[in-house]
């Protein structure tokens, strides 16, 4: 099992046209375009994937592109949630109706529920798809909740749960989640290096896709013991990210606008109301594009 989600796997991007509608032709493209560049599998439909501002329809038409283009190549988890479970249920039953490896899910936002009614949500979603791994999306400072080591356990009588995906910033909690025999995935990009060291089984992160090369290359470091070189390369990721950050436009329409200029496909911008890229931010993204580049040929030969 850890065998299988050991690796990295970029969290998908939304693709839109010039009308901001989900564009399949650029889901094909990017899918098929994060393949050549040796990923071990897509996380589809997550934060990155702007699932929130997207309808269930629009979820599906996404995962299916995906999937006529992934083939079972690789690794596809696709991210279910949504703000209520009637609508996750349907997602799930129609992720694993395309054959999909996992589905994940973040807790109900908004309401604070307690722990037995967000148990009773993550197990009726993993319900709609019987035969299909489930992995919990622990990512607090955004959904309001955070995972707990009772919650957990108590998941992991569903056999269907196999893991986490961990976006909680304190790298602790990846050494609890793996103590109950998890398999977990980095979340943060500007900590995979310490995710890997605390004991994830891979990575799944936001700024994957525009430098796939990057983290793979950190991965394979960090399993061939070569440390120094590893902690090199994360570093200078995250200077790339820092410097992302310093954009006006929300990061997932810089990242895009990066993987376009190198010679990716283009995947539009964002959907309102995140921010769209801003006419200042395509020299940040130019700058960017060039480092990644610069930090592929000297690491990655």
């Amino acid at each position: 099992m850890n065998k299988k989600y050991a690796g990295i796997f970029p969290a998908f991007y939304a693709c839109y046209d010039k009308n901001g509608e989900i564009n399949a032709q650029a889901v094909q493209d990017l899918t098929e375009y994060l393949i050549g560049k040796g990923v071990t599998g897509l996380y589809v439909g997550g934060s990155s994937g702007e699932c929130i501002y997207q309808s269930v329809a629009e979820r599906k038409l996404v995962l299916e592109n995906v999937m006529k283009v992934a083939k079972g190549r690789i690794v596809i988890i696709a991210h279910v949630a949504c703000n209520n479970t009637k609508d996750s249920m349907e997602l799930a039953a129609h992720a694993e109706s395309l054959g999909v490896d996992a589905i994940a899910s973040i807790p109900p936002i908004y309401f604070h529920l307690p722990d037995r009614a967000i148990a009773k949500y993550w197990n009726d979603i993993s319900s709609a798809a019987p035969n299909t791994d489930f992995i919990i999306y622990n990512i607090p400072q955004l959904a309001g909740v955070s995972l707990n080591t009772g919650l957990l356990r108590t998941m992991l009588k569903n056999p269907c749960v196999k893991g986490v995906k961990n976006s909680s910033m304190p790298v602790q909690d990846i050494q609890m989640w793996k103590d109950e025999g998890c398999v977990v995935f980095n979340g943060p990009d500007e900590q995979l290096l310490s995710g890997l060291a605390a004991g994830a089984d891979g990575g799944i992160g936001g700024t994957y896709a525009a430098m796939p090369e990057l983290y793979i290359r950190i991965f394979q470091l960090f399993h061939e013991g070569k440390m120094e070189e590893a902690r090199e390369i994360q570093n200078e990721c995250c200077r790339i990210i820092y410097e992302m950050c310093t954009a006006q436009g929300n990061l997932y329409a810089v990242l895009k606008e990066i993987i376009r200029i190198n010679g990716g496909p283009d995947c539009g911008d964002v959907r309102d109301p995140l921010y769209h890229l801003q006419e200042a931010d395509k020299p940040i993204a130019a700058s960017c594009a060039e480092k990644i580049q610069s930090a592929i040929a000297k690491y990655c030969k």
